[in-house]
This record gives C-alpha cells, structure tokens and sequence, in this order.
C-alpha cells in the first residue's frame, strides 16, 4: 500500500549543543506538482533531512521548490547539498535577502564570533557553502503580500528586523501561521525572536504589528515548535510590547 503523505509535514531535525540537542523545523509542503521545501537545516544536516524524507517516501528529485525564509544558516545549511542532488530546483526569496543568498553582501550573523562555536568539520563545510552562493540563481522574489499557488494560496508577510528580508508565510486555510524565527516557543510559551539573534530588535517587535489581524489557530516556529494555546491572543499581547 502506498503511504498518504500529509499537505503539511513538519519536519524535525536536531543541532547537537553543549546543552542537549536543539531541534529545528523545516516544513514540507506536497501540492498537486510536487513539493516545496520551506527552510532546509543546519550546515552539516544533509544526511539527517534526506533521511527524514525517505521516512515519508518523498525523493529528492520529487522537490520542485525551497522557500528560504531568511538567511541564517540553520535555515540555508543544505541549499547548496539540495542545489547540487535536485536539478532544476527553484529557489524563492524575499528580495531584502538575495544579495546574502548569492554572495553579494557577507551574512549579517555569520561573524567570526559565530564561526569559532563551529566544528572544523561544520565549519569546512559552512565554507563549501559560501563558495558556491555565488552560483545560486534566486528563481522567484517574494515580495510583502504575495499570494502565492501553493497549499491553496499562501500569504508573504515580509517581518524585517531578525533579519532585512525574514519572512512569515501564512496558509489562510489552514489558519496556520509559519513564523520562523519571528516567534519562538520557549517552556511552552509563544514570545518574539531572540534578542541575540536580532540586529534590529524595535524593527522585529513593529514587525510583530504585522500578525495581529490574522486569523490563527496554529503556529509553527522554526525554533521550539507548534504553538496552539490561543496565538491569536498572545501574538496580540507580543506586538504591545515597547521597541525599546
């Protein structure tokens, strides 16, 4: 019997840290033409995601498409892996962040602060990455409130601040918004982004503003997971908070 693969799959992947592994969340949407891979992991994590597709019977070349929600590069780690094993896989990307994603401009976190937390062995192969930006062709820009032809119309909401082009996407059918790092779940409680991880954090919390008129029954946020405890309130609650 052929397995049923879901519209929606939240995948799980995990980044070792001193501390205990800390899990991420691509998200795989399968459509009528095939999938769209949203965010792709952690430098070093290609093995860990394409094992967790073959766990849903999706190959790689069945992948049409990744939506990169920003640039950093537990989001990026396995663009080039993916460019490499899937020919003629789009890239789309909000325009704010095309010139990282190619290489025009150097990533705005991944300092040399950063690179010293690497392994050698992630380190080379954050390198390997950087050296082919370059080569990266960005098939579709996405611009604030763009609709676009997938899982029945997906909405852009352009949340600068975490970063100059970070994205949230939300399926109004579904009434399921993917935050990325715009909000996270922290002991089982919605809050905004990381404030270490955010050059511009007035300009992420007036980004938050931008959440408050959908209608939300889940959100998903790359780093800690599905939120479901009434977000629409605590989104509301959030976007009050002072730029300070």
């Amino acid at each position: 019997m052929s397995q049923t693969i879901p519209s929606i799959t939240v995948l799980t992947l995990n980044i070792p840290t001193p501390s205990g592994n800390s899990p991420i969340h691509p998200v795989l949407l399968h459509d009528e033409d095939g999938y769209t891979l949203i965010d792709t992991g952690m430098i070093g994590q290609f093995a860990e995601l394409q094992a967790a597709l073959e766990d849903l019977n999706v190959p790689l070349s069945d992948i049409k498409r990744v939506i990169i929600t920003h640039q950093d590069i537990d989001h990026i780690g396995n663009l080039g892996a993916l460019l490499d094993a899937v020919q003629g896989l789009e890239v789309w990307a909000h325009a704010d962040e095309i010139p990282y994603l190619t290489g025009a401009k150097p990533l705005i976190k991944f300092t040399p602060e950063r690179r010293a937390m690497l392994s050698a062995p992630v380190l080379a192969l954050a390198d390997q990455l950087l050296m082919q930006l370059p080569e990266i062709n960005i098939d579709r820009t996405l611009a604030d409130g763009d609709i676009l032809p997938l899982q029945g119309g997906i909405q852009v909401i352009h949340t600068p601040g975490h970063t100059p082009g970070h994205l949230c996407l939300y399926l109004g059918e579904q009434r399921f918004l993917l935050a990325a790092d715009e909000l996270r779940v922290v002991d089982d409680e919605l809050v905004g982004p990381a404030p270490p991880a955010t050059p511009d954090m007035p300009e992420a919390l007036r980004s938050l503003k931008k959440l408050t008129s959908l209608n939300v029954d889940k959100v998903l946020c790359y780093h800690g997971g599905a939120f479901i405890q009434e977000p629409e309130k605590r989104i509301a609650e959030l976007s009050e908070q002072p730029e300070a």
